[in-house]
């Protein structure tokens, strides 16, 4: 039986954040712990450097093969994203609708593309899924020519990303005569604070990074209301949770930092999940104080090979075992699943002037809060739970 590569590249965008009560177990929270799951690994790995990943771009490049994949294979994708075995399409095409809605146009866009090799035909009822349910473009490409092939894939993701991202895949990713088809997701992402920082309140402060060592970083400030919470590990370590929503309410970022100066990020991680996240929505209260917390970017190229793999997901990856008989009539394999995010925080953006801010002056001196060692931040769609961006910032 001869295999050919299906190319997985999973484009996650990036996340240009501008200072410019969900039910349990969403499908969106589902998916987003799997990518959770991701990150955390990848953190393992990088436990001094600065990480990002989008959770739900994990989960949409694999709800998009999903379709096409039967047998074990199948079912790892169904056990790892929690799907339901009769088929997830439903509630993904509602997740989508929720992501993509008129009122988060300007803050979110979500784009999927299938670049099939001229004279791979995919079956009727995979195609149909993934444009039903993704709203997914197809766009057919000749692998024969490798360096054109990634040039009209890395357009599209430029364009899709604002031009954020302006590569995703190299010519040598592709070979001439394996390659059938490459799949692609794409978020972008940007927030107007619901309440902007001033850029005049930037200033050089100290933040320890997680080797240690003590760096001056371009320090936001601003005293306004902002909610937060102290919640702790199972083994009891207790850290701080900030939320910081962004115009338009249904989107927030949240912060995460050991309460403890001298207690590691890493000791609160394993801890996160959607449930975690969720949790935290209970325990936070608001509170006027001044807030500081650096400006910071951080980019990020992932193989998701190796983490998916640790989480039971791994027949897709080889040759002999890999079953995709609802997606092509040819036996296909995933060579290759990619990610790559950016992400930029900042004061604020090209719609800052269209946030209105009430700023509050204090009577009585404020508690400052102070986000000046590694912290962990989340993007969550709050109506679904979905879980947009995952980082960790060791160094702003």
């Amino acid at each position: 039986m001869m295999f050919v590569a299906l190319q997985l590249c999973v484009l996650v965008a990036v996340c240009s954040l501008s200072v410019s009560a969900s039910q349990s177990s969403s499908y969106g929270e589902r998916g987003s712990d799997l990518g959770l799951q991701v990150f955390l690994h990848v953190v393992q790995d990088k436990p001094q450097e600065n990480v990002v990943l989008s959770p739900h771009g994990v989960a949409s490049i694999l709800g998009m093969l999903l379709p096409g994949a039967h047998g074990d294979t199948r079912r790892q994708l169904l056990t790892g994203l929690k799907y339901k075995k009769t088929g997830p399409y439903k509630m993904l095409r509602k997740l989508h609708k929720a992501l993509t809605t008129k009122s988060n146009a300007d803050i979110v866009t979500i784009a999927n593309a299938l670049f099939p090799n001229e004279g791979f035909s995919m079956k009727d009822d995979f195609l149909t899924a993934n444009r039903e349910n993704f709203m997914c473009e197809s766009q057919t490409i000749d692998y024969s020519d490798p360096e054109q092939a990634a040039e009209t894939i890395n357009e599209w993701v430029k364009n899709s990303t604002k031009g954020q991202i302006p590569s995703l895949v190299k010519a040598d990713m592709f070979s001439s005569f394996m390659t059938r088809l490459v799949a692609v997701n794409s978020i972008y992402f940007k927030g107007l604070w619901k309440s902007r920082f001033q850029a005049q309140n930037t200033k050089p402060r100290s933040f320890t990074a997680g080797d240690g060592k003590t760096y001056k970083v371009p320090m936001m400030s601003q005293l306004s209301v902002f909610s937060i919470g102290q919640a702790s590990t199972p083994e009891g370590l207790k850290y701080t949770v900030i939320e910081l929503p962004y115009h338009g309410n249904s989107m927030s970022m949240f912060i995460a930092l050991p309460s403890e100066e001298t207690s590691p990020l890493s000791a609160v991680l394993p801890h996160i999940s959607t449930v975690t996240v969720q949790s935290w929505t209970k325990l936070l209260v608001q509170r006027r104080m001044r807030l500081l917390m650096p400006k910071f970017t951080a980019e990020q190229e992932v193989d998701l090979e190796d983490p998916l793999a640790a989480m039971g997901i791994k027949d897709l990856f080889i040759q002999n075992k890999a079953d995709f008989r609802h997606l092509s009539s040819e036996s296909v394999y995933v060579s290759k699943a990619l990610q790559k995010a950016k992400i930029e925080v900042n004061e604020d953006g090209t719609k800052a002037s269209a946030a209105t801010t009430a700023i509050l002056h204090a009577r009585s001196s404020p508690p400052w809060v102070t986000v000046d060692r590694p912290f962990l931040f989340l993007i969550r769609h709050n109506p679904t739970g979905t879980i947009l961006f995952a980082g960790q910032i060791n160094k702003p």
